[in-house]
Parts: structure tokens; C-alpha cells; sequence
């Protein structure tokens, strides 16, 4: 699976996108620990770390909004991690 991080999510993960392997039926509460089990370094100053950001972000899983975290996700699936945005 492929997760890619947008605005403070990318800067609290320290980069663009990562891919993760999870076995068979894993689902998106998954995806997400396994997300925020990964140690990073310290996030610039003003943003929240990436565990904190996820539990207050939207997901797309391959462009389409999901809101049940239950949702199984197939091995080729890209998940999108979008923070609240300010403005607007």
C-alpha cells in the first residue's frame, strides 16, 4: 500500500509518500497504526506529530473519501492522509 501525506501531514512524516506491506485484509485502522508506529524525527516547529495529525485527517483511498476505517484495503491501494486544512 502506498500512503502519500499532504500539507502538515507530509511534514510531520518527513516526506512525500511511503509504501507499507500488511497482510491480507488488513483495513484502514490498520494502515493508520502502522503509520503512526513508524519512529520519525521531530516535526518542524508548529507541527503537530503525524500519530496526532492522523487522528483529526480525512482519507482518500484511491481518490475516493473513506470514512469507515474499517474498510479492507488490496495490496495496490494508495491511501491519500489529508490534515485539516486552515481557510477557505
Amino acid at each position: 500500500m502506498l500512503v502519500r501525506y499532504f500539507a502538515a501531514a507530509r511534514a510531520a512524516a518527513g516526506f512525500e509518500d511511503e509504501k507499507f506491506d500488511l497482510p491480507a485484509g488488513a483495513t484502514v485502522a490498520d494502515l493508520l497504526a502502522a503509520v503512526a508506529a513508524v519512529e520519525r524525527p521531530e516535526p518542524p516547529a508548529g507541527t503537530p506529530p503525524l500519530p496526532r495529525l492522523l487522528s483529526r485527517s480525512s482519507f482518500l483511498l484511491n481518490e475516493v473519501a473513506v470514512r469507515d476505517q474499517a474498510t479492507v484495503l488490496g495490496p495496490d491501494d494508495v491511501v491519500d492522509v489529508l490534515p485539516p486544512f486552515a481557510g477557505g
